[in-house]
């Protein structure tokens, strides 16, 4: 059975609360039980994994070398200035698809530039809660062999 981990940077873990007006009324846990469902109906284990701490995230991303087959990221604000996940996610050599749920291209300019997506396969976002579910899919896409990262 295949096994993507899905992690989450900060403050995310307010989703629903947080500025619903950028990022939507969908909690953290919604989000998870309909990732579970996509996993169930795939037969992909999906494992989870929140903090606001940079170096757990790290930690994280490196205790997923030879258990998880990929992994879905939502980086939070750390994808626009954390080199140190950005050398995580290079030296694991693990596919990765970067998520957000608000279009950062859309928004404050120094929302423009991830530092993680060159190290990533691809980037999906501003779709709401739906770029978990986009992501997913992409990166199953990946590991089934349908798309090439290169």
């Amino acid at each position: 059975m295949k096994s993507i981990w899905v992690m989450n940077g900060p403050n995310l873990n307010l989703l629903g609360i947080r500025e619903p007006g950028v990022y939507g009324s969908t909690s953290l846990q919604s989000i998870e039980e309909a990732l579970v469902e996509e996993g169930e109906r795939n037969s992909v284990s999906v494992t989870f994994f929140q903090s606001n701490h940079e170096g757990a995230l790290i930690d994280r991303i490196h205790e997923a070398m030879g258990q998880a087959d990929g992994i879905l990221l939502n980086p939070g604000a750390f994808t626009h200035y954390s080199y140190a996940i950005r050398d995580a996610i290079s030296s694991v050599s693990i596919p990765t698809v970067e998520v957000h749920l608000s279009n950062v291209h859309a928004r404050e300019a120094f929302r423009h530039t991830s530092v993680i997506a060159p190290v990533c396969a691809g980037q999906i976002c501003g779709f709401g809660a739906g770029s978990y579910k986009l992501g997913f899919h992409a990166l199953l896409d990946i590991l089934n062999g349908g798309i090439s990262t290169r």
